[in-house]
This record gives C-alpha cells, structure tokens and sequence, in this order.
C-alpha cells in the first residue's frame, strides 16, 4: 500500500479518539475515572479535574459530557452572555477554568447551585491556588472536591504511546514503543510530542516509524518538529 492515504491524513490532522471504551485506566488516573463513573452520585454538585497537560482531563471530560448530557465551554471563553444558556442541560465542563474571569465564575457556581445543576472544572492546577481575588469564590473554590491525574507509570507511558500512534494510523513495533518509553520525559505530553514528531520524519523521509528513525531524531541528528 502507498504512503498517499498516509500523508492525506495527515493533512487533514488527527483525531483523538475520547470513547469511553478508549480511555486508558491505570494507577495514575483510576481516581479521576472512579469520580467520572459514579456522576451523579458525586461528594457534591461541582468538581475538579486536574492534571499536567495531556493527562488525559480533556478526555475524561468528553466521557462526563456524554453521560450527563454536559456542554463544553472554555475559561476563557466563558462570560456573563454564556451563563443564562450555560446550564440548559443541568450540567456544563469549564475547561482550563483557572482562566476565566472571576466575577463570571463566581456566578457561575451559585447559579449551578440554585438550579442543582453539575459542573466539572478542569485545571492544571488546583482550584485553591488559582489567582483570585473574591474572598467568597476562594472560600468556595477551596471546598470543591478534586480528583488529580499524576504522571503515568511505565506500562502506561508504553500504553499511551501505542494509542496515540493508533490515532494517527501508525503502527510501531515493541522495539520502537520501548525505546520511546525510555527516551522521554515521563508524561502524556512528551509521549504525544513524540509520536507526532516520529509520525511526521517517517512520512517526510518515506521511511517507515522504526526504531532507527526514532533513534535519530531523539539523538538530536533530527529536530522533532520536523
């Protein structure tokens, strides 16, 4: 088969798969899954998610959404316009919440209390460290329950990459995902950092992702961003 269906889906990017069924479940995010599943007998009406970047919150919350019939919103995108419509459904995600506006979140969460909606933050951080300024939003922050993704063990580091290479069409062999696995730093980002990078020199050499061509572009001979 050529490499032409390859590098046309290439071009059209990659999407991540965020089933239920595609999750990856391990020590390092069984927690956060146990408080996605048993929504909505949830501890109370809003929780956090936190994790570094490419923990995997996007994806737990994509499951939550589904379940619960959320929407999906941005901090940054979330304002006082969005907060009569924000909770239609009972339940809403605010991803990256560390970055919205105070004063809208503050409303947020009384509104999601009086009409007994649910809400699921998610952040890097957690909420009682976020930068704000209203005492009552940080009482409140400080109180909500939090389920936190930490950096994956190595069968999941292995786990992970094999699944990120299975997004994007790529088969690699135990050789290359072991060499991966202990040529990285130890996170979901670096592993996506590599796959992609991996995925893009196979494609511009017309090389197959071996463990070779992974050698040469984690010795520095060739730049990860292609």
């Amino acid at each position: 088969m050529s490499s032409r269906p390859r590098q046309l889906a290439l071009a059209l990017g990659h999407a991540e798969n965020y089933a239920r069924e595609d999750f990856l479940s391990g020590p390092c995010n069984e927690g956060a899954l146990q408080l996605i599943d048993c929504w909505p007998d949830w501890p109370a009406s809003a929780v956090a998610l936190i994790g570094p970047e490419g923990s995997g919150k996007t994806h737990l919350a994509t499951i939550w959404a589904v379940a619960a019939g959320a929407r999906v919103i941005s901090g940054r995108a979330l304002g006082e316009a969005e907060l009569p419509s924000a909770l239609a459904t009972g339940a809403l995600v605010v991803e990256d919440a560390a970055t919205a506006d105070d004063r809208v979140l503050f409303h947020l969460i009384n509104l999601a209390r009086e009409e007994k909606a649910s809400l699921l933050l998610t952040a890097r951080t957690v909420p009682a460290t976020w930068p704000v300024a209203i005492p009552d939003l940080i009482s409140r922050l400080r109180a909500f329950p939090v389920a936190t993704l930490q950096a994956p063990d190595d069968a999941m580091l292995r786990a992970v990459i094999v699944k990120l290479a299975t997004d994007r069409q790529l088969t690699l062999d135990e050789s290359v995902v072991g060499y991966l696995s202990t040529h990285i730093e130890r996170s979901f980002a670096a592993a996506r950092s590599a796959v992609i990078a991996l995925d893009n020199e196979a494609l511009r050499q017309g090389r197959p992702a071996t463990r070779a061509l992974a050698a040469e572009i984690f010795r520095g001979r060739i730049s990860p961003g292609g």
